[in-house]
């Protein structure tokens, strides 16, 4: 990465959605206007390494999605339509014609196109649309552990019962993962990460409430590229290749060398810049 790309400045800036929540949202490069959706656990830094290389041709907008960085709370009434308002707004506010998501966000992101023509060409890897139903027996045991102040424990119960985990990590006992997390989460993508339980739960409850509603995204008329990771289980691929066939205008092109975490990782972010930025451009 060059030196300059590197530092490119940041401009922090907001949007106010229609129920009067502040979205915030960091800016950098110049170029067509580009939102960048991100995902569960994570806030617009996550996705700078990414947001950089894109920058290279885009004016980026990283959005920090409500309940995390410079946002206001999800609220009590949080939902799905709640996130389709604040792209809304980010949108309004930055006229941007091109957007990018990553899992929860890509579903924000095909689920405000769906009904808005507000974006000209779309890109989302792994996209949180349920084409089988959502794991959901984790979260009371979750929330428990929340409300205990447990956070070690409710992200266990999350790893382990969400379904992303390797399978070998479903098979070790609750104590030695407490053991393992505590020295391996520490750092400051763990204390990114902390104050996001409670949004992780919000969300995931809206992602298993959207089970059943796949064939609606074939309302999703801009193009799409529908980026999957090499690296991701094969069971998931496939669901993905299941949404690409529903939606119209779709392209499935697989990442080499990432899972599913791959955008908000410095390591996997220039490997699916290379594969967005052509089609984006």
């Amino acid at each position: 990465m060059n030196q300059d790309i590197q530092t490119t400045p940041l401009r922090e800036n907001t949007a106010v959605s229609a129920d009067g929540t502040v979205i915030g949202y960091q800016t950098l490069g110049a170029g067509p206007d580009l939102i960048v959706v991100g995902g569960n656990l994570k806030t617009s830094d996550d996705y700078l390494p990414l947001a950089r290389l894109l920058a290279r041709s885009f004016t980026v907008h990283v959005v920090d999605r409500r309940g995390r960085g410079a946002s206001g709370p999800q609220g009590p009434e949080y939902s799905l339509a709640k996130e389709v308002e604040d792209l809304r707004a980010v949108q309004a506010a930055t006229q941007a014609r091109l957007a990018f998501g990553h899992s929860y966000g890509g579903l924000v992101v095909l689920e405000t196109a769906r009904s808005f023509p507000l974006f000209d060409r779309i890109a989302v890897f792994e996209p949180g649309v349920p084409v089988a139903p959502v794991p959901t027996a984790w979260m009371e045991p979750f929330r428990e552990r929340l409300a205990a102040g447990d956070h070690y424990g409710a992200f266990i119960h999350f790893i382990q019962g969400s379904g992303g985990a390797p399978d070998f990590m479903n098979k070790l006992p609750h104590w030695y993962l407490r053991t393992v997390f505590r020295i391996a989460f520490r750092g400051p993508s763990w204390q990114r990460m902390r104050p996001l339980l409670g949004a992780c739960l919000a969300e995931h409850e809206q992602l298993a409430a959207q089970y059943g509603r796949l064939p609606e995204f074939a309302g999703v008329t801009a193009p799409v590229l529908l980026l999957v990771g090499a690296r991701s289980k094969p069971h998931h691929r496939e669901e993905f290749a299941t949404l690409a066939g529903t939606l119209p205008n779709a392209v499935l092109q697989t990442v080499d060398g990432v899972n599913h975490m791959g955008p908000s990782e410095r390591k996997g972010a220039p490997a699916v810049a290379e594969q967005a930025l052509p089609f984006l451009l």
